[in-house]
């Protein structure tokens, strides 16, 4: 235990240094990643830890980043109650899915989830008089700000990002070393065991996906803020399936997995991208592999292979 938190710590104070000496095109990019690996931790905690494969987790970023978005543009809303109303937002439409989503099991669950996302994505563009569909809008600067802190600025914002992303590794750390973790992961191993031991499936599984919608939602809230977007596009597919491959990559049930996978998915795009204008080949094919090859991602690669202490 005393390894994993030292290990933590440090990923978060090497993030801390690189504030300083990162060029501004990865300062930007950095951020975006931390707050992406927020969402993929979010997806972590249903799919790696729970069993719950899911392709609708783009309607709990998508309610997050319109909630704060909306709450600011028509409302009013200062940007603290709007990230408040987006992380509540994304909670709450997890709640609803998985109250009704968790009445199925295996595919039949991931196609259901899918079915929410998509029907949320076409409520966007339904309602696009306010949403502006796929065109989107932009969050006024003067609207995102934390009292002094103006968040469109690229040190507030980076410093925004990580105190997010810290917050959101440490809870999950401390999530997957409680009892309700240790519910969830049994869940996974073994469901009728499990309810044989005295643990209720559909409370343990509404629970985590909650959770996880909490950590979508908040991921959401906090894209629009920092990086001042909200656009129909976040409630694709395509969102679903993101966090799903930055947890196959970095590693599925571990806590540094998504950031990890994150980093790496995210640069690897970025580089195709300067080479073809079709990088969502880049993302299939990545996704293919590692379903083939390398299920466990390279963290739980490592972990096989004695890297025991590897949350």
């Amino acid at each position: 235990m005393t390894r994993a938190i030292a290990l933590h710590l440090a990923v978060l104070a090497l993030l801390f240094a690189a504030q300083f000496i990162l060029p501004p095109y990865h300062h930007t990019n950095i951020a975006r990643i931390m707050v992406l690996a927020v969402f993929a931790m979010g997806y972590n905690i249903a799919f790696g830890y729970t069993g719950l494969l899911s392709l609708g987790h783009a309607l709990f970023f998508a309610t997050g980043l319109y909630a704060t978005g909306l709450g600011i543009e028509l409302w009013g809303l200062p940007a603290a109650p709007a990230l408040v109303l987006g992380l509540l937002a994304g909670g709450a439409i997890a709640a609803a899915t998985g109250v009704l989503a968790l009445r199925t099991g295996g595919v039949s669950f991931m196609i259901v989830t899918l079915m929410f996302a998509q029907a949320g994505y076409l409520t966007i563009l339904y309602f696009g008089s306010y949403t502006r569909g796929d065109e989107g809008f932009v969050i006024a600067r003067a609207a995102r700000s934390l009292g002094p802190l103006d968040l469109s600025s690229d040190t507030p914002r980076y410093f925004a990002a990580l105190i997010l992303f810290a917050l959101g590794l440490l809870a999950n750390l401390a999530l997957v070393r409680s009892r309700l973790g240790r519910a969830m992961v049994a869940m996974r191993e073994n469901e009728e065991r499990s309810r044989m031991l005295g643990y209720n499936p559909f409370k343990v599984k509404l629970t985590a996906l909650v959770i996880s919608g909490l950590y979508a939602g908040a991921a959401g809230a906090a894209y629009g803020v920092l990086f001042g977007y909200v656009g129909a596009s976040f409630a694709a597919i395509q969102y679903s399936i993101m966090p799903l491959l930055y947890v196959l990559l970095g590693g599925a049930g571990t806590t540094l997995g998504p950031f990890l996978g994150a980093l790496l998915m995210f640069y690897l795009i970025d580089l195709s991208s300067g080479v073809t204008t079709a990088h969502l080949f880049v993302v299939g094919a990545a996704l293919l592999v590692l379903v083939l090859f390398a299920p466990k991602g390279i963290l739980g690669w490592l972990r096989d292979r004695g890297a025991k202490w590897l949350p």
